[in-house]
C-alpha cells in the first residue's frame, strides 16, 4: 500500500488543527485536513470517532507516516516492482531464448560418462579452467560445464553446454550462478539498476520501507468503520471517485500485504547494511548456513558459512600450498559414490583443488527441496563428509526457503506467477495512492495544487505510556535497518525545518 487517504471532516467538525478547506471530489461536501476523523469512512462508512482510546491518538500519526512514506518511497517501490516483474518472467523467457543451449535435439539410449562430456567442453573452450559440472537434470537437458575464464568479469563464469548423449557442444554462455545472461542482467537490474554499489542503496531503501508502508496501510484499512464487513476484503463497486480508488487501494493492499512483508524481509537478508545485522543475529542464534567439509587435512564436521569454491581465489601475497600429487578416481566414480550416499537429485559437482576433495551436492530448490551434500576423497572415492539438508539449523532452513521464495524457485512456475502478481499489485497500489493524492487537492482557489498531508503534531496526542515504547521500538528498528533509520531521521529533520519556516511565514503575515 503506497499512499493512504488523508482524513476528511465535515464542515461542522473542524478543530483548531483544521487548515484551509476544499471541496470533496466524491461527495461535494466541504472538508478540512483534520487530525483524525474521516467522515466518509473509506469504501462505505465512517472512521472511529475522535478522542477515544490509543487508536484514535495513533491513527493520525500512522496517516502522516503512511502519507509521506508512500509519497517519497513509492517511486522506488514502483521501480522495484517493475524490475521484479521482469525478473519473475525471465525464468520462462530464458527457456525459450536459450532453448538450443538448454535442450538436446534427440534423447539417446544412455548418457556418456561425465568425464567424456567434460573433455568435450575443454576442447571447445581450451582457455577455461573447469570449476564444476552440472550433469543433465532431465532426459532432454544438456550438461553444464562451468569454467573460470580469463574473459569473464568478476562474479561471472563461462558455461559450456554439452549434449550428454553425443558430447556435442550446444553452445557457450557467460553466466552468474545458475542464471543465464538474460536473467543475470535482470537480476542485477532489479537489485541495483545496473549502477553497482550506489544502485544497491535504492533496493535496500525500498525493501526497508516496504514492510512499514504495507503494515501501516493494513492497520489504517482495518481500523476504518464500515457499513458492511465485505467492504474490508472486496472493493466497493458502488463508490465513485476518490472513495472508489481508496476501496481498491485498501482491498488489494490487504490481499497483498503478507507477500509484500515476505518480499521485504527476504530482500533485506542479502542487503548490504541490514543484511549484515541479520547475519550477525542469525549466527549468534546458531542459525548460520553450514557447508560440507571437503578438507583433505582431516577436518571433520560442517564448517558454518563455508564455501567449497573458497580455494579458487587467494588474497594478495598468498600462494597455493604445495601438495603431493595424488591419484584421482575421476568425476564418474566420485558421482557414483555420492549417489550411493543418497545425493541423487539435480547434482552440482565441484572439482577438487589442492587440499580439498570433490564436493557433490543437490541444487533442486523446488519443494520438496533436495539440497543434501557430500565430500568425496579423490584418492579412493571415499565419502569424507555428509550434510543432509534435514540437519540444517531451523533459521538456516527458513532463510533458504525465504530467499528461494523471493527468487521464484521454491514452487516453480506457481511461485513465479505469484511474484508477478505481487509486482503488478505494488504498481497498482502506487498508482492508486498518487491518484488519491491528486484527487484530494484543493481546487477552489488554485488550478494546480496537491493534496495535503495529515497536520503536524499528531505524536503529541499519544499518551506517554504509548509514546515512549513506540519511540524505543522505532530507535531499535532504525538502528537494525540503517537505511530506514537514516531516511526516517532525514524526514523528521526536513519536516521540523518546514514547520519552523511555515510558522515564521505565518507570523510575518
Amino acid at each position: 500500500m503506497a499512499i493512504d487517504d488523508v482524513p476528511d471532516t465535515r464542515a461542522g467538525t473542524a478543530t483548531s488543527d483544521t487548515v484551509t478547506r476544499d471541496t470533496d471530489t466524491d461527495t461535494g461536501t466541504d472538508r478540512g485536513a483534520d487530525t483524525g476523523t474521516d467522515a466518509g469512512g473509506g469504501a462505505g462508512g465512517s472512521a472511529p470517532r475522535r478522542g477515544g482510546g490509543t487508536w484514535a491518538a495513533l491513527r493520525p500519526l500512522l496517516l502522516r507516516l503512511h502519507f509521506y512514506a508512500g509519497l517519497l518511497i513509492a517511486p522506488l517501490l514502483f521501480v522495484a516492482a517493475t524490475t521484479g516483474l521482469l525478473y519473475a518472467l525471465s525464468f520462462q523467457a530464458e527457456k525459450i531464448i536459450y532453448a538450443d543451449e538448454l535442450t538436446v535435439d534427440t534423447v539417446g539410449q544412455s548418457a556418456l560418462p561425465l568425464s567424456a562430456q567434460v573433455d568435450a567442453a575443454r576442447i571447445a573452450a581450451p582457455e577455461g579452467k573447469v570449476l564444476s559440472v552440472w550433469p543433465a537434470p532431465e532426459a532432454d537437458a544438456t550438461t553444464r560445464v562451468i569454467m573460470e575464464s580469463p574473459s569473464a568479469e568478476e562474479g561471472e563464469t563461462l558455461t559450456v553446454f554439452v549434449d550428454p548423449y553425443t558430447a556435442h557442444v550446444r553452445g557457450q554462455l557467460t553466466t552468474v550462478g545458475d542464471a543465464l545472461p538474460l536473467r543475470a542482467w535482470l537480476s542485477e537490474f532489479h537489485s541495483s539498476l545496473q549502477l553497482g554499489e550506489f544502485g544497491r542503496n535504492y533496493s535496500e531503501l525500498a525493501a526497508s520501507w516496504l514492510w512499514v508502508v504495507a503494515l501501516g496501510g493494513l492497520a489504517l484499512w482495518i481500523g476504518r468503520r464500515r457499513t458492511r464487513r465485505a467492504q474490508l476484503v472486496v472493493p466497493d463497486r458502488k463508490a465513485t471517485g476518490r472513495r472508489r480508488t481508496l476501496s481498491w487501494h485498501g482491498t488489494v493492499g490487504l490481499w497483498a500485504v503478507a507477500g509484500l512483508v515476505v518480499l521485504s524481509a527476504t530482500g533485506l537478508t542479502w542487503s548490504k547494511y541490514a543484511g549484515e545485522n541479520i547475519g550477525r543475529v542469525q549466527d549468534g542464534l546458531g542459525g548460520a548456513t553450514p557447508s560440507v567439509s571437503a578438507s583433505l587435512q582431516g577436518g571433520a564436521g560442517a564448517e558454518a558459512g563455508g564455501d567449497e569454491h573458497a580455494s579458487h581465489t587467494m588474497g594478495p601475497g598468498e600462494t597455493m600450498p604445495d601438495m603431493p600429487a595424488k591419484a584421482d578416481v575421476g568425476i564418474d566414480r566420485a558421482v557414483e559414490a555420492a549417489r550411493a550416499a543418497g545425493v541423487t537429485e539435480s547434482l552440482q559437482v565441484t572439482l577438487p583443488v589442492p587440499g580439498k576433495g570433490y564436493v557433490i551436492k543437490e541444487k533442486d530448490r523446488t519443494v520438496p527441496v533436495n539440497l543434501d551434500a557430500v565430500a568425496v576423497d579423490p584418492a579412493d572415492g571415499r565419502v569424507m563428509d555428509e550434510l543432509p539438508f534435514a540437519e540444517y539449523p531451523v533459521l538456516a532452513k527458513l532463510t533458504r526457503f525465504g530467499i528461494d521464495l523471493h527468487m521464484g524457485t521454491t514452487f516453480g512456475l506457481v511461485n513465479q506467477l505469484a511474484l508477478a502478481l505481487l509486482a503488478v499489485a505494488v504498481m497498482a497500489l502506487v498508482f492508486w495512492g498518487y491518484r488519491m493524492w491528486w484527487l484530494r487537492r484543493p481546487t477552489k482557489d488554485r488550478a494546480l495544487s496537491f493534496g495535503r498531508p495529515q497536520p503536524r503534531g499528531a505524536w503529541r496526542k499519544l499518551p506517554v505510556t504509548a509514546l515512549l515504547p513506540l519511540a524505543a521500538v522505532v530507535a531499535v528498528v532504525g538502528w537494525f535497518i540503517p537505511m530506514l533509520g537514516i531516511s526516517l531521521l532525514a524526514f523528521l529533520v526536513v519536516d521540523a525545518v518546514a514547520g519552523f519556516v511555515g510558522r515564521r511565514r505565518a507570523a510575518a503575515a
